[in-house]
Parts: C-alpha cells; sequence; structure tokens
C-alpha cells in the first residue's frame, strides 16, 4: 500500500513537472511544433499497450492534454492517427470510462478530440458495421448511433469533456451520411434540452453551455445549404432562452456567438464587392501593382463591380439587434464576440444596409450609454474598418467620437472607469492606419497623433500608454516612428519616466502640441506656481521666430503650440505672442497661400484667450484688458474678409470660420467678465461681419456665420451689448424658431436673411453676401437667394425714398469692389436679374436718373481692357437692360453695346448681336421703324464670328 501510495506521488510530481516546463511556451507555442509528434506517438503507444495500467493510461492522458492547453486543441488534432482502424479501438475506449469521475476528466478529453478526427474517415460508417443482427437476434448499436451517443452525454458533463463533445459533434453530425440521418433529430434534441433547461440552477447552466456550444460549432461548421432549413427554429428558441438576462457570462457569449452564426447561415457567403480595399492580399499581386498601367486599371475594375441585389431575411435584422445588444454587455468577452460577430455580418450585407449597421454602432457613443458601450463600440469600429467595411465617406463621423473615447473617463465613487475604452480606442487607430491609404487618413491624421501622442505619455494606464504608443508605429501618423523610438512597449511602462523624460524628448514633434500644456505644467513649473524664467524666455523666443518659417505647416505648429501654452505660462509674455500670432494672420505676396497657418494662428489666439482671462486694468502682458481687447478684435475682423483661393478652393473660408469662433468666444468671454470692454462700433462690426458670412453661398459656412449671429443675439448671462436693432432681430428671428433653422438649407437661410435689407445697418454687408448667392453657381442657392431678394424689392419697390436707399448702397457695394472679380461678376449677374425683373422701374420715370448714370459709369470702368469672358458677358446683359432708362444715359448704352460688337473676341461679339436682338424685340421703341426691319436683319444675319475688319461696312446701326 505505501509502494502505491509513492508511485502514485510520483506521478503525480511528475504531472506536475511537465506542466511547468510546458507553461513555459505560452506566449510562443509555436516553438513546440517540431517536437509535437514524437511527443503525441510516444504518449499514445501508453495508450494503446493493453497492458499499460490504468494510471499510467490516465496519466498519458494527462499530458496530452497539457500539450493541447499549451499549443492549442485546433494544431493538435492533425497529428491524431486517424485511419479507419482506429475508430473502434478509440469507441471502444469509452466503455471504460466513468463520467463522473472527476480525476480523470483529461482523459475523456483528449479521447472525444481523438474521436473527432477519427470519424472524418472517407467512407460511409455504416461500412464498418457489417451484419448489425447477432446469432442470438439481439441489434448491435450502430458505430454512428453509438459515436452520437458517447458525444451526446458528454454534452451535458460538468468538466472541460463537454468543450471537446461540442467539437465532436461539429465535425460528425455534418458529415454527408450522418446529416441526412442525424442532423434533424439531433437538432431536436438539443433544441428540447434548451428550452426544459434553465439558467437559474447549475445543472441547467451546465446543460445549456453544452448544447450552445454544440450548434454554434455546427453551424460555424456546417454548409449554409444544410443548416439553413433549421437557423429559424433554432433563433427562436434562442430568443425564448432569453439569455440575455443570464449572470452567466459564457452563456451570454455563447448565445452571441450562436446568434452571428445563425445570421451568417441567413446571407450568401459573399464578399462585399463594396468595401474598400487597401492593396491586395496576395503578395504577388501587390507586387504587380508597382507598375504604373495597373494601379491605374485597379481602380476602375472595382469601380465597375457593383452590389449583387437580393432579399436580405426578416431574420437578419434580430440578428444585428442582438449583436448591437451585445455590444453593451457588461463583460469584455461578450462585447468582443458581438463586435466579430458585426464585422462577419456587415461584410455580407448590401452598402445601404451595412451603412445603417455602422450608424447604429455609432449610437453607442453618446454620453447616456455606460463605459460598456463605448467599449463594445470601440471594437465594432475596429473590426469594421480592420475589414475594409467601414468606407472613407464616414471617416468624419468616425474620427470625432475615437477622439473622444481616447480620453474617455468617468467617476465612479472614488475610482473611475474607462481605461477600456481608451485602450479599445488605440486598437480603433491602429486598426484604422493599417486598413486606410494615407491619404484617406490625411485630414485626420493631426488629431489622431495628437491624442496618440497625449494617451501614449499621460495616460495613467500602463495598457493604455502601451497601446497608444503601438499604434503610433505606422507611416501614417507624423513622426509616428520616431515618437515610438523614444516611448517604446517598455519605455511607457514607468508613469515617472513618461511624465518626466519621454515628454520631453517628444515636445518638439508637431503631433506633440496638443500636450504641451501637460508638459508645461509637470516639468516646468517650478516651487513657486511660476514658469522658470530662463526656460520660459528660451522657448518663446524659438516658437515665435517659427511663426515666419517658410514651412506653412511649421507655422501651424508652432501657432497651436503657443495656444496651448498654460496660463503661468504666458504671464509677462502675452502681448508677445499675441504680436506674433497677429503677425502670421496677414495676407503677404510670399504666404498668401498659407491659410492654414492663419486660421491656426486665429485658433491660438482665442484659446489664449480663453486660457489668460479677463481683467480690465490689468497689465497687457498678463491678461486681456483693455490695453490690448481692440487690437484682439481688429485682427478677427480683419480675418474676416480673408477669400483666399487656390487649387484647393475657397481656402480663406477656413480662415473665417476660425475668425467668426475667436470673435463668438471673446465675445462671450468678455460679456460675462467684463461687457463695459465691447465697444458699440465694434459689436456692430462683429454683427454685420456674421450677417454678410450667413448672406453668402458656402452652406456649410453660412450655417456657421448664421449659428455664432443668432449665440450672440440670444445669449443671456448676460445680454451681450449695443447690438444693433435688437429687437428687429428679434422678430426675424423668433427665439423659439432659432433652434430649429438650418443655416445649411437655402429655402431657409435666405428668406429670413433678406429680412435684413430693411435694417440699414446690416443692408451693405448682407447685400455684399447676397450678391455672391445671386450670382453663383449653385442652382438651389442661386434660386432661393434669388426669390428672397426679388421678394424684399416687391416690397418697396413703389416706396421711393426705400428704393434711394437701396440704389445707394446698392451702388456703394458695387464701387467698393470695383475690379474685384470674386464680387463683381457674381454682381453683375445680380444686376441683370434684378434689372430683367422690373425692380428699378421706379427709376425709368425720370430721364437720366442718377442710379443709372452711376450704374453705367461703374460697369464701364469694370470692363475696361478685361478679357474675362464671363464678365464681359455678364456686362452685355445689364447694359441690354439699362436700356428701359431714358435720356442721354440709353444713348450712352447703345454705344457701348457698338463697342462690344466690334469686340475683339468672336464670342463677344456674337453674345452682344444675339443680346442686342432680345432687347430690340423687348424695346422696339428704342430704333425708329423705318429701318427697324433692316436693323433685325442685320443682326440676324451678320455671322459675327468672323474678322472685326469685315464686320465694319455693315456695322452701321443708327438708332
Amino acid at each position: 500500500m505505501h509502494l502505491l501510495r509513492f508511485c502514485l506521488f510520483s506521478l503525480h510530481l511528475n504531472c506536475i513537472y511537465f506542466s511547468v516546463i510546458m507553461d513555459k511556451y505560452q506566449e510562443q507555442p509555436h516553438l513546440l511544433d517540431p517536437h509535437l509528434e514524437w511527443m503525441l506517438n510516444l504518449l499514445l503507444d501508453i495508450v494503446r499497450d493493453s497492458d499499460s495500467p490504468p494510471a499510467l493510461v490516465h496519466l498519458a492522458f494527462k499530458f496530452l492534454y497539457i500539450i493541447t492547453k499549451v499549443r492549442g486543441y485546433k494544431i493538435f488534432l492533425g497529428l491524431f492517427p486517424h485511419e479507419v482502424a482506429d475508430v473502434q479501438p478509440v469507441i471502444d475506449m469509452f466503455t471504460h470510462q466513468n463520467p463522473k469521475d472527476h480525476e480523470t476528466w483529461e482523459t475523456r478529453y483528449v479521447l472525444l478530440l481523438w474521436l473527432s478526427v477519427t470519424c472524418l474517415i472517407p467512407f460511409d460508417l455504416s461500412r464498418l458495421d457489417g451484419n448489425l443482427t447477432s446469432e442470438g437476434g439481439e441489434v448491435r448499436t450502430s458505430t454512428m448511433d453509438r459515436i452520437l451517443q458517447i458525444a451526446e452525454s458528454y454534452l451535458i458533463v460538468s468538466d472541460k469533456a463537454r468543450d471537446a463533445a461540442a467539437v465532436l459533434i461539429s465535425k460528425f453530425i455534418t458529415r454527408p451520411d450522418v446529416r441526412q440521418k442525424k442532423m434533424a433529430d439531433f437538432l431536436d434534441w438539443t433544441l428540447s434540452t434548451l428550452s426544459k433547461s434553465s439558467f437559474q440552477t447549475m445543472e441547467g447552466t451546465i446543460m445549456m453551455d453544452g448544447m450552445l456550444q454544440a450548434l454554434a460549432q455546427v453551424f460555424k461548421h456546417g454548409t449554409r445549404e444544410s443548416c439553413l432549413p433549421y437557423a429559424s427554429t433554432v433563433l427562436v428558441c434562442l430568443d425564448n432562452c432569453k439569455l440575455s438576462e443570464s449572470n452567466h457570462t459564457l452563456l451570454r457569449k455563447l448565445g452571441v456567438k450562436l446568434v452571428q452564426r445563425l445570421g451568417l447561415t441567413f446571407l450568401k457567403p459573399k464578399l462585399a464587392k463594396w468595401r474598400y480595399q487597401r492593396g491586395c492580399r496576395s503578395l504577388i499581386a501587390n507586387l504587380r501593382l508597382s507598375t504604373q498601367d495597373e494601379e491605374r486599371q485597379i481602380p476602375q475594375i472595382l469601380a465597375s463591380d457593383n452590389d449583387e441585389d437580393y432579399d436580405v431575411p426578416e431574420e437578419v435584422e434580430n440578428v444585428i439587434e442582438q449583436l448591437l445588444v451585445g455590444l453593451k454587455d457588461k463583460d469584455t468577452i461578450v462585447r468582443w464576440s458581438a463586435a466579430k460577430g458585426i464585422g462577419r455580418m456587415t461584410g455580407r450585407l448590401p452598402k445601404e444596409l451595412a451603412d445603417d449597421v455602422v450608424g447604429s454602432v455609432l449610437d453607442c457613443f453618446s454620453f447616456q450609454e455606460t463605459d460598456n458601450a463605448w467599449h463594445g463600440g470601440c471594437l465594432a469600429l475596429a473590426e469594421l474598418g480592420r475589414r475594409g467595411l467601414l468606407l472613407p465617406s464616414r471617416l468624419t463621423d468616425v474620427v470625432p467620437v475615437i477622439l473622444k473615447a481616447l480620453t474617455y473617463d468617468e467617476k465612479r465613487g472614488a475610482c473611475s472607469v474607462g481605461s477600456n475604452v481608451r485602450d479599445a480606442a488605440c486598437y480603433v487607430c491602429w486598426a484604422f492606419a493599417r486598413a486606410y491609404e494615407p491619404g484617406e487618413l490625411k485630414p485626420f491624421v493631426n488629431k489622431i497623433s495628437s491624442a496618440l501622442v497625449i494617451v501614449t505619455v499621460f495616460d495613467r494606464d500602463v495598457n493604455c500608454r502601451r497601446a497608444a504608443s503601438v499604434s503610433l508605429l505606422n507611416g501614417t501618423f507624423p513622426h509616428g516612428i520616431d515618437i515610438l523610438t523614444t516611448a517604446d512597449y517598455f519605455a511607457v511602462g514607468n508613469r515617472s519616466n513618461c511624465f518626466l523624460n519621454i515628454s520631453v524628448n517628444i515636445a518638439g514633434f508637431e503631433a506633440a502640441v496638443s500636450a504641451l500644456a501637460a508638459l508645461c505644467n509637470e516639468y516646468y513649473l517650478n516651487h513657486q506656481g511660476e514658469a522658470d524664467p530662463v526656460l520660459q524666455d528660451e522657448l518663446m523666443k524659438n516658437y515665435i521666430s517659427e511663426l515666419q518659417n517658410t514651412e506653412e505647416m511649421i507655422r501651424c505648429g508652432f501657432s497651436l503650440a503657443l495656444g496651448s501654452l498654460p496660463a503661468f505660462f504666458l504671464k509677462g509674455k502675452l502681448k508677445l505672442v499675441l504680436d506674433g500670432l497677429k503677425a502670421v494672420t496677414h495676407i503677404s505676396p510670399k504666404d498668401v497661400s498659407f491659410a492654414e497657418a492663419r486660421r491656426d494662428a486665429l485658433k491660438a489666439i482665442a484659446k489664449i484667450c480663453q486660457t489668460v482671462g479677463v481683467k480690465a486694468e490689468a497689465s497687457e502682458d498678463d491678461v486681456i484688458c483693455k490695453e490690448n481687447v481692440y487690437q484682439i478684435y481688429d485682427t478677427f475682423l480683419d480675418c474676416m474678409n480673408d477669400y483666399t483661393t487656390d487649387s484647393r478652393g475657397d481656402v480663406g473660408a477656413w480662415v473665417r470660420e476660425a475668425a467668426m469662433t475667436g470673435l463668438m468666444e471673446l465675445t462671450v468671454l468678455l460679456t460675462r467678465n467684463h461687457p463695459e470692454l465691447i465697444e458699440a462700433n465694434v459689436c456692430k462690426q462683429i454683427m454685420c461681419c456674421l450677417a454678410q458670412q450667413s448672406s453668402e453661398k458656402i452652406d456649410r459656412f453660412r450655417a456657421r456665420a448664421g449659428s455664432i449671429f443668432l449665440n450672440l443675439l440670444y445669449f443671456d448671462s448676460p445680454p451681450v451689448p449695443h447690438i444693433p436693432y435688437r429687437e428687429e432681430l428679434e422678430k426675424i428671428f423668433p427665439r423659439s424658431e432659432s433652434s430649429v433653422l438650418n443655416w445649411n438649407a437655402p429655402s431657409q437661410a435666405f428668406p429670413c436673411i433678406t429680412q435684413l435689407l430693411a435694417l440699414p445697418t446690416y443692408r451693405y454687408h448682407v447685400l455684399l453676401g447676397l450678391a455672391v448667392s445671386v450670382g453663383g453657381l449653385t442652382e438651389s442657392t442661386v434660386r432661393y437667394s434669388t426669390q428672397s431678394v426679388f421678394e424684399y424689392m416687391k416690397k418697396i419697390q413703389n416706396d421711393i425714398q426705400a428704393m434711394d436707399s437701396f440704389s445707394e448702397t446698392l451702388i456703394q457695394v458695387f464701387e467698393d469692389n470695383l475690379l474685384n472679380d470674386r464680387v463683381s461678376v457674381p454682381f453683375l449677374k445680380m444686376l441683370d436679374q434684378m434689372l430683367a425683373n422690373g425692380c428699378f422701374d421706379i427709376f425709368t420715370t425720370e430721364e437720366n436718373h442718377p442710379f443709372s448714370l452711376k450704374l453705367l459709369s461703374l460697369c464701364k470702368e469694370e470692363i475696361k481692357k478685361s478679357k474675362d469672358i464671363q464678365k464681359l458677358r455678364s456686362s452685355i446683359a445689364v447694359f441690354c437692360g439699362m436700356i428701359q432708362f431714358p435720356g442721354d444715359v440709353r444713348k450712352k448704352v447703345l454705344f457701348q453695346l457698338f463697342l462690344l460688337l466690334c469686340h475683339p473676341f468672336p464670342v463677344i461679339r456674337k453674345t452682344t448681336a444675339s443680346q442686342i436682338y432680345e432687347m430690340v424685340l423687348t424695346y422696339s421703341d428704342i430704333v425708329d421703324p423705318d429701318i427697324f426691319d433692316e436693323v433685325m436683319t442685320i443682326l440676324s444675319d451678320t455671322v459675327f464670328l468672323t474678322p472685326v475688319p469685315d464686320l465694319y461696312p455693315q456695322c452701321h446701326l443708327d438708332a
């Protein structure tokens, strides 16, 4: 007896020793691959030896289990012997097993895995049975039934053999011969067992676990054709189980896993053609793309692929809904499974439905949702991006929520949660950097990289710091590899090292400007709470000198860096900083295209104002005060006139948007603290500039200006002082409607904004903005702005005093913008429409009305020596419209038209002749009846595209 105990104890020690050795390979299990086969054969020889004692056999199976645990059963399965001769011996071994013996569960686990391989022999299992009727008349159980009985019996045990039984079922039940005979009955048994079980009891939980594992494996490995007839029934049964209410994490995970497998069964196994593709999965194909010709062909091939239209089953909606609920589960493994399910399902949906799924995932990022929803949403977005299912058009919606997720932190009593959300957001950034071409991420890369730098250096959780540093390891992010060289996986493990050393080293990179404030607080702040004078002077000198760098991006980086400095660092240097930033906003011939630098300088000024605060009687080197506030306002107001254009379009709009935002933030800041610093003239300029921007043609910037205009009008803490015509504005824009007014829609914006023409203070600026809109190119903008102007003109066209005032302003706008093609060309188009619609009929009763004379003079000056075809055509239309004014002005107009008939440009001559022809038909009294027919004949028959000298004999019109 003592000897037996010693032997058992020795065997137990050997098992522990072997487990310790194998555990060392957990992180790199592939190192075991060269040794797996000989270890397996050595242990199976012991198992097959009939003379081996049971204890030794069980020990061999324990060793086999330890190997499978380290390397994974999927790799191990292929090494098991799987000849036809192995089937019966493996089945017979189960006759000696006791499912309730908890000391030998490893044996049953490995046997079930072995049987899951041997049952895949490529012969009908009935061939192994022979004659099932014995001599005594008894019927033997067939091999197929024996295997099924073994699998079913072990699906309801409480040990790990249950997992191996599910693997066995997935291999066995999906065999063609077994599927035809046993699959329906097996599914009935599993669904019946599920329905009768309850997760409220331990026994019920075990049975449900086994059934769910089996079903998930069957629907994973079975063909769609064999599983589809049963999918709806299984889904209904799963819904009735209400697994989402269970407290058992594993059951909820298996429920989500089964749901996604059912969803994939409902959908055709196809790869979405609409997905975003970066390169090819084949190395050879990628190498072939290196030639220029093939690079050009690939996008054309992709563009010609269209989604195949097919009906999506109704059950898919139920599946997607359950997966979205799974994203908000309280346990990470459930959320992760749901995220993978979302990715797999979306890859088989049509483009429109897939976009709806993305929208539903984005709904998880609401501050009403818990950190679980944010975490699940991040995992889902990463899966979608990694699979190419998140199209670049969606990045404008996705990137802002990811930036919020990178800083997500929520207080919960004495602690806070959110580290898992930040970690998952880093995973999203990592996935995006590898999924998209750098050009797709270019608009967002600076914001993402700055946020990742902050997490890398300053996040309190080591896992988040490490995840963020790894996410930077990509050529997509600026200086990513350089930063990672300093802030690698091991370096960021020490929090003190991050704050005091790494942050200093990476502060010079542009991507780190947003982290500058935290850096200054941690490193440059002395014990007295002030900036170190030497370091402050050196940093300020370097940063301000870089504001005049010849590289635009460097100006942008250092402007934003100055804007990120904390208040203590700006103290005593505020005037120097503001002067430097103001210089960046000035347009000079050498940097006229540096719109982004001007924009970032304005953002920095606005941020500095918020940082240092306001104090009326303080020093202009420390805070915003009466000495420098007007300088800041002048900077913002000057930039409201930045209409710079280049190959990218109206890049000055970026500057105007930043100026509008800065004006609002500064005005609100002053109103809250020192409203007496806001002068009436300044407030008037602000509101007029906003009114002008609210009436211009670009929807996005019109909406931004309109929103700011109403924010200032209805700001109540306290009200902004000196707003001109406040009461009239509140009638035009009622408070109740201001929140629902869609400034992006021309049909809503222009009817409101044109009412400001009745207010003298706003008339000039609104008319200036409307001129650009009415004479623009966008159909909806032109239509609704024109309609609104005509409606206003209709109200005042019989009021001579109102018309005189309006016409004076109109002339003033034209005169101030003479030879400014951005305004003058659309202005001429607007004049043409006004004249054609009889807006100035009241002036036609008086000969040589001052308005007509001044307008003619300005038009002549505008087209003098001009070679702009569009401008000349517009002026022709205006001249023809001005023929309605009686007196000497009519003769002068005709003289201008005759000159244009002989213009050097053939297209202008032709256009002039056509317009005069229509004009003579409309105003027939301007031509003597005796020569009317001759005039019309000359205008219609003459080929005005011929050279000018050939036209002189015919151009003898005498009106």
